[in-house]
């Protein structure tokens, strides 16, 4: 009995180690792609992300191409969100990202106001490759 439970110690120790090992290989630094459709036209996102321990940072363009910065940033045990304020014509817009990162995809909710309403729409990026300096 004694061995059992020795044994049965043993595995869970090792589960334990294996669930912080995964937790800790997550990471949502890199650069994210994805494409979202509006009305009939179709136009690519991308997001950089860097994270600083529970600390996220990033940015995104803008039509414009001027990076904006992503504000509120958080990332633990593989979810993350932030926000992203655009001005156009002297008024603030306000987008908020929530989502779960599962390997090289982050799929999630992104919500917004439109016309004074709520409106909510999913999002699902892809990690862009890394190119390799020669």
């Amino acid at each position: 009995m004694g061995r059992l439970m020795a044994a049965a110690g043993l595995l869970a120790l090792v589960v334990m180690t294996g669930v912080a090992q995964a937790e800790e290989k997550a990471n949502p630094t890199g650069t994210w792609k994805w494409t979202i459709q509006m009305g009939d036209q179709s136009r690519e996102m991308t997001l950089k992300l860097k994270l600083d321990g529970d600390k996220l940072t990033g940015s995104m363009p803008g039509r414009d191409g001027a990076e904006t910065a992503i504000s509120d940033g958080k990332f633990k045990d593989g979810e993350l969100s932030f926000s992203v304020t655009r001005e156009r014509q002297g008024q603030k817009f306000t987008t908020k990202y929530a989502g779960k990162l599962s390997g090289n995809t982050i799929k999630g909710k992104m919500t917004f106001e439109r016309g004074g309403e709520s409106q909510s729409r999913e999002w699902e990026a892809k990690r862009a490759e890394e190119k390799k300096a020669a």
